[in-house]
């Protein structure tokens, strides 16, 4: 008898998986918010304004601006700047930085002037007018008592025809760029190119006067410019404090004198006080041996050392002992040590 063959059914075939490559989601990309992208339309408005207040000076506004830096140049009295809203906020700055900048200067408020601050003016004196529209309100009496005085007058204003603008010695035109603010009305773009015109301004006064950082020195003694503006005749170790050997010295001497005045350094001086070489912890510790305190500091010093001047600038100093990598340097006059000035005297005072 035949046996009945019986197959078995077939198992389905498990479908193939997907590879991950195309079933990944790609990944979202952040969106950009929408205060980042308020910003880059603020400074990309305000850099326009800039941008056609630079063309402004190599075209149309380039005589005015060359007249008033001449009118400004010349003042025998002070510059009275002034302006309302935010171009008096814009002008307070500009008055500041002409005189610190070596230009006498000082903010009088177009109210306050009206009131019996009119006084501040002399007819030395020279008057700086801030107002974007050239029609503000506030401003005719100090217009108005410039005209009668024949004081200078000159306006920092969009529109030449304007009453400040037809009553000005000399107008500085600004390009009418469009604000910042969406609606046209926060004083933004227009403002920074107010400031930007009045630091021209001063900066072309400073070059003029040949106003250098020397000078900087006597308007800010204060503050990290004040010490950067010190120089090294004030800061610097004097007389008893130098750690000063005379050539020929035994190095056990000299380690003494070293250690004493707690410098990190030793000046070696020939016979007529001039400065021969120096010797520091390096040198120290590259010649190190039992022979140490039985050597001369001839033998020892570093010779023909960096040395500067009295009249240097402290932060000139703390320039040249970073990129030299030392800590301590001489102050010298006609090769003979006068002071030592030390990188932790420099970062105390705040130099930087």
């Amino acid at each position: 008898m035949q046996k009945a063959v019986v197959h078995s059914a077939a198992k389905p075939a498990a479908p193939k998986r997907a590879s991950r490559s195309s079933t990944a989601k790609p990944k979202a990309v952040a969106a950009k918010p929408a205060s980042v992208d308020s910003a880059l339309r603020t400074l990309s408005l305000e850099a326009d304004g800039l941008t056609q207040l630079a063309t402004g000076l190599k075209t149309s506004l380039s005589q005015p601006f060359a007249e008033a830096v001449v009118r400004l140049k010349g003042v025998r009295g002070r510059v009275i700047v002034t302006g309302i809203g935010k171009s008096g906020h814009v002008g307070q700055k500009i008055a500041a930085t002409f005189a610190s900048t070596g230009t006498p200067a000082f903010f009088v408020h177009p109210s306050e002037a009206s009131h019996g601050d009119l006084g501040m003016v002399t007819r030395d004196d020279l008057i700086l007018a801030l107002s974007w529209s050239g029609e503000t309100v506030e401003l005719k009496p100090l217009i108005t008592y410039s005209r009668r005085f024949a004081v200078p007058l000159i306006a920092l204003t969009s529109r030449a025809d304007s009453a400040l603008g037809q009553q000005a010695d000399v107008v500085l035109l600004l390009p009418r760029a469009k604000e910042a603010c969406p609606h046209g009305l926060a004083p933004t773009t227009s403002t920074t190119m107010q400031l930007a015109l009045g630091d021209a301004l001063a900066i072309a006064l400073l070059e003029g006067r040949g106003f250098t950082a020397h000078d900087f020195k006597v308007f800010h003694p204060g503050g990290s410019l004040g010490a950067n503006l010190k120089y090294v005749a004030d800061i610097m170790h004097k007389v008893d404090r130098l750690p000063l050997v005379p050539a020929g010295e035994l190095m056990a001497q000299a380690l003494v004198t070293m250690t004493a005045k707690s410098l990190g350094c030793l000046g070696v001086i020939d016979k007529t006080g001039k400065l021969q070489g120096i010797i520091t912890d390096g040198d120290l510790r590259r010649h190190m041996g039992s022979d140490l305190l039985s050597a001369r500091v001839d033998d020892i010093m570093t010779r023909k050392p960096k040395t500067i001047a009295p009249s240097m600038l402290a932060s000139a100093a703390l320039e040249l002992i970073n990129s030299s990598r030392i800590t301590a340097l001489f102050v010298v006059e006609k090769g003979k040590p006068v002071g030592i000035v030390h990188v932790h005297d420099l970062l105390r005072l705040g130099v930087i």
